[in-house]
């Protein structure tokens, strides 16, 4: 069942991405940029397949933790999921994403439209700085910056170092930064066909403020969204094997 379930999704989902993204193309191409609510429309339209045919749900905890205005939101990145939703769950949200991403046809035009911040990781400090500037801005313009500071996903009880971009980002804006934990490769894995069924959880925690210099930040971000996503891990797990 899972299996044909997961068949389903997944042309149902690519189907409906394509559409969406063929839809809004032409309206970048006359340079209305203001897609973004058709955007998290469709991030919608996503979740409800999810639900209704792959038998994924989800649910946010710690949503009071997000401030006001411009934030840095740091969260673990396990799934495609995580790249799709917080469009869906925070109002003004920008997503830093690979260069690669942005030059993938139709996807990337969407991309460019709704204002990502693209990063070259090859691109050394001259990239850095670029990076800082187009965060700084939209922080001040009062948007939400997504970033993965391991900057690709991992496999749920996994790591990998965290980059030090996030931690430039924190140093030079003086904005917030709020980390947030997620279990979402148990359920969509990276490059896995399969589709598990449950729920997936994302946990807002308490907003490191400005003021620690950055080793001592990015080793505090590390221990607050490595030991939560371990424990939603477990909390998982225990569920499943519950009679």
């Amino acid at each position: 069942m899972i299996i044909l379930r997961s068949l389903l999704f997944n042309i149902l989902f690519f189907g409906y991405t394509a559409w969406t993204a063929l839809w809004l193309t032409p309206r970048l191409m006359v340079g209305d940029a203001d897609i973004k609510p058709q955007v998290k429309r469709w991030a919608g339209g996503v979740l409800w397949l999810l639900d209704h045919v792959a038998g994924i749900t989800y649910s946010l905890r710690g949503v009071e933790h997000i401030p006001e205005g411009g934030v840095v939101i740091a969260a673990k990145h396990q799934s495609a999921w995580d790249t799709m939703m917080f469009h869906r769950f925070v109002s003004h949200s920008v997503y830093v994403t690979k260069r690669e991403v942005t030059a993938i046809p139709l996807y990337g035009a969407v991309a460019r439209g709704i204002g990502s911040i693209s990063i070259d990781r090859a691109g050394g400090a001259k990239a850095l700085k670029g990076l800082i500037r187009d965060c700084r801005a939209a922080l001040e313009a009062g948007h939400q910056v997504i970033i993965f500071p391991e900057g690709t996903r991992t496999a749920p009880g996994s790591s990998l170092p965290y980059q030090p971009g996030v931690a430039a980002i924190y140093s030079h804006t003086g904005f917030p930064v709020v980390p947030v934990a997620l279990n979402s490769g148990l359920f969509w894995g990276r490059r896995s066909f399969l589709k598990r069924p449950g729920r997936i959880i994302v946990e807002f925690l308490p907003a490191i403020q400005p003021g620690l210099d950055r080793k001592a930040f990015l080793a505090e971000l590390e221990r607050r969204v490595e030991a939560a996503t371990a424990a939603l891990i477990a909390e998982a797990e225990a569920a499943d094997s519950s009679p």
